[in-house]
């Protein structure tokens, strides 16, 4: 099949990319090229002269497509949040796929810059008003990881004071060496939290961010990559969304956090965010899961810059200057 197997690592993953294809037509594509997005997973775009082009997405962990998948479709039958539609998923060689339409659009990380102060408002406001309809919509009964339970997605997680400190502590110590100063401090955060009284629930998308989100006619035409969703409190996923949405572009995040807000309370009343919940969102976003650092901004930051970014909000939180 044309360009496949140039493209993915092995035999099992190019018969899992044939199936794919497969199940959404008999019609060979023209083309197959690698797609730049994601470290865990391979995604792919297969164009055809007779039918619009898909997207393949191809992993060897076998639930996170699975989840994704299901996911998905419930994203689109319950909210107005721009996701793909999923033609086909399955398992195939110990290879998980999923095939979805193709958006068209560009990538919002690199237009984000562009937009004037009114344009980037305007974008922030539409991605708070976006989680908070996610909020509404997904409710769950415990936290932490969410896999599929028949046709919907669970957690089973019940503690979500353990579940917590165990969230941040990882994501503190996963931190690497230029982190030390503030790693100890950070990690008293969790020791000490406290939860008087479980919190609600709702979906924690943890990468929804615009480097996941495609821009059209300056407006959010999809919002992708949806991998491993978890279950927690709503004040988490605020505080992990105005982070990579408000602050991650531009050197005061305050007027984009306000929009951020006054999209969401469209929808529902904002959470309350407090120290530890910012403690583990930004942690969380420093490192990538090759154990990278992040590079904020657009053009991105350089290795140096992008650590005392992180670590500039880090500190923010620890002071409890950051508002």
């Amino acid at each position: 099949m044309t360009g496949i197997a140039a493209v993915v690592p092995d035999e099992s993953f190019e018969a899992a990319g044939e199936t794919a294809l497969e199940a959404v037509t008999t019609e060979q594509p023209t083309d197959f090229r690698r797609l730049g997005r994601g470290n865990r997973k391979l995604s792919a775009l297969a164009t055809y002269e007779q039918r619009d082009p898909v997207v393949v997405q191809l992993c060897e962990e076998l639930t996170w497509l699975q989840t994704e998948a299901t996911l998905l479709g419930h994203i689109r039958e319950r909210t107005a949040v721009p996701v793909p539609p999923v033609l086909a998923s399955g398992i195939t060689d110990g290879v998980a796929y999923m095939v979805t339409a193709h958006v068209s659009g560009d990538d919002l990380h690199v237009e984000f810059a562009g937009f004037d102060s009114e344009g980037k408002r305007r974008l922030a406001r539409t991605f708070g008003a976006h989680l908070g309809s996610l909020h509404e919509q997904f409710r769950f009964e415990e936290y932490g990881a969410l896999v599929v339970d028949g046709d919907s997605l669970r957690a089973w997680h019940e503690d979500w004071g353990d579940w917590l400190v165990e969230y941040g502590t990882s994501a503190v110590e996963r931190l690497p060496g230029p982190f030390d100063p503030l790693r100890e401090d950070l990690l008293a955060l969790f020791e000490t939290a406290t939860t008087a009284q479980a919190p609600p629930a709702r979906l924690y998308p943890w990468d929804f961010r615009p480097g996941n989100a495609l821009v059209e006619d300056g407006q959010v035409a999809a919002i992708l990559d949806w991998e491993a969703p978890m279950a927690a409190a709503p004040a988490l996923a605020v505080a992990k969304a105005e982070y990579l949405v408000a602050d991650w572009y531009v050197e005061d995040g305050r007027p984009l956090r306000r929009a951020f807000r006054e999209g969401y309370e469209q929808v529902r009343k904002y959470p309350t965010v407090d120290a530890v919940h910012r403690a583990a969102a930004i942690a969380d976003s420093a490192v990538d899961s090759t154990g990278t650092v992040t590079n904020p901004k657009y053009p991105e930051l350089d290795a140096e810059a992008a650590v005392e970014f992180h670590r500039e909000a880090l500190t923010a939180v620890l002071g409890q200057s950051y508002s």
